[in-house]
């Protein structure tokens, strides 16, 4: 049975396999995005919160330093998740890829 129900064929097999493959890709990109999206967003809200108590028209070399700290650990925290999340989503794929 195709993917609406109607016959299949090995032409409409590779064709839905294709499908497939072109869902997952876009559905990966928009998630690359949002992710994106969620660091700038925690590294805004946590690292300035914690690093810039009063903000003002400069920073001090104190601020300059604890942001960096603070942004540099979030993204290393950031890059092990994505790893993790990345060779899960490959193992998924391969299944989903199979049946």
């Amino acid at each position: 049975m195709g993917i609406f129900g109607g016959s299949s064929s090995p032409s409409t097999d590779a064709s839905s396999k294709e499908v497939k493959e072109a869902l997952f890709k876009q559905v990966q990109a928009e998630s690359a995005m949002s992710n994106a999206r969620t660091l700038i967003t925690n590294v805004n809200e946590h690292c300035f919160e914690a690093c810039v108590p009063t903000p003002g028209t400069t920073m001090s070399a104190g601020e300059q330093a604890c942001l960096t700290d603070c942004m540099e650990k979030y993204i290393a925290f950031w890059n092990t998740v994505s790893r993790t999340y990345t060779r899960r989503v490959g193992t998924e794929q391969k299944k989903m890829l199979s049946l």
